[in-house]
């Protein structure tokens, strides 16, 4: 007789599935091999290629094969701390930031470190709620509303703290923005009144900024500027240069939470050990940048503006509330509006619509549902990045940053894009 299967596993871990967006990815694969022409807006993965003076340097590097030390390269630290200090006025020393295979390892081993509960504000990252979960952690969900630009306000949070029995018992209160999913951030007014309740509760701030240099006008504020002595800074290669699969992710620490730092560390030390070195010192010429690589930036982010700028118009005419993107390449679909409509067709919560808008329009985007939000909300997330970004970025070069894109130029460039969110426009409605 063989042995029951699950009787061993730990029971943080049973039921668990796939990440959301990465089964999304393999289910769309699996239907455009079936030959089903599919608009795949569930993935959030930058279109545009690595910058070239990055992808040079990588191969300069190719060879290095050492062990690096667990903290990271103490180049690259020296850059991460210094793009901190350049470009969101934070004072970080190089001796306190930590090099990981991804921030969102980065993430996990913190909460492994870190004795206390998870307050996350949702509609949020689907990874951060499964993370603290799988550790047995105690997560407190914070839920924002489409009449907030789903943000957390400070006075929400403080609200929320002081109907704690044990208000100053540990907690890490867990920020993101430009967000994931919805693509809108904060002002700085928000940012210093959320950082006088994270000071005056004794919070620590995770400051997931991974999106920080797509903000669409190049504006990005870090609430560490406000709360420097609370803030870890959560950034990396992923999202801002194109780099997702190279995994590497950055945590800068203040003096004050060296604890936290040497922790996460040293379990660093036993786990993964390093990062690939030849990574590491591609991402040194990354996070030092240069001409070329800013402006690759305010190309991306020209694109990405005008092209969320083009869907959300569609949507919304369409019938669907959503708020306009700040940053990142992200829209949360709110399809409340058309309730009733869409009731009438059996869809009452957020995993059915998002199968059937699937099965009817061959388009796929992720249910509310797994961003925290409740399942009979008919919510759902749409990336907008099934675009050729290295077509984009080339189009975009021969046109003077000071002026503005062509009118066509979406259209032409963004076509499957453009042409998937009409989609969702025709369906929605259908009778």
């Amino acid at each position: 007789m063989s042995p029951r299967k699950h009787v061993s596993l730990n029971i943080n871990v049973r039921g668990n599935g796939q990440s959301a967006t990465l089964a999304i990815n393999e289910r769309c694969k699996c239907l455009q091999g079936e030959g089903k022409k599919i608009y795949n807006f569930g993935l959030g993965q930058s279109p545009f290629p690595v910058p070239t003076p990055v992808v040079d340097t990588l191969k300069l590097y190719a060879h290095e094969k050492d062990y690096l030390p667990s903290k990271g390269l103490p180049a690259l630290k020296e850059a991460v701390a210094n793009f901190h200090k350049a470009k969101d006025n934070v004072d970080v020393s190089p001796d306190y930031v930590l090099v990981g295979p991804g921030s969102k390892e980065l993430m996990f081993l913190l909460q492994i470190a870190f004795y206390g509960e998870i307050i996350v504000p949702t509609p949020c990252w689907v990874t951060y709620v499964p993370q603290a979960r799988i550790l047995g952690k105690n997560v407190r969900l914070i839920h924002t509303t489409f009449e907030e630009k789903w943000k957390m306000t400070a006075s929400h949070l403080a609200e929320f703290l002081e109907s704690e029995h044990d208000i100053f018992r540990p907690r890490i209160l867990v920020l993101n923005y430009p967000g994931n999913p919805d693509g809108l951030t904060y002002s700085s007014d928000e940012l210093k009144e959320i950082a006088q309740v994270a000071r005056k509760y004794e919070l620590i701030l995770l400051s997931d900024e991974i999106y920080g240099q797509l903000n669409h006008k190049g504006e990005h504020v870090s609430v560490a500027r406000f709360y420097p002595e609370g803030t870890i800074i959560s950034s990396g290669l992923s999202k801002w240069c194109g780099a997702g699969g190279w995994r590497l992710g950055t945590f800068s620490f203040p003096r004050d939470l060296d604890w936290l730092l040497d922790a996460m560390a040293s379990i660093a030390s036993e786990t993964y050990t390093s990062v690939s070195a030849p990574i590491q010192y591609a991402a040194v010429q990354a996070f030092r940048g240069d001409v070329t690589i800013e402006r690759y930036l305010w190309h991306a982010r020209r694109i990405l503006s005008e092209l969320g700028q083009k869907c959300h118009k569609i949507l919304t005419r369409a019938g669907l509330r959503i708020h306009p993107p700040e940053g990142g390449f992200y829209l949360f679909l709110d399809f409340t509006p058309l309730t009733e409509c869409l009731a009438i067709r059996g869809i009452n919560d957020s995993l059915t619509l998002c199968e059937r808008l699937l099965q009817d329009a061959g388009v796929a985007v992720l249910p509310g549902f797994s961003f925290e939000r409740p399942i009979d909300e008919l919510t759902a997330r749409l990336s907008y990045v099934n675009f050729s970004g290295a077509k984009a970025l080339a189009a975009s070069e021969t046109i003077p940053l000071h002026h503005s894109l062509p009118e066509d130029f979406i259209e032409k460039i963004c076509e499957d894009t453009i042409e998937g969110v009409n989609k969702i426009a025709e369906w929605v409605s259908e009778k």
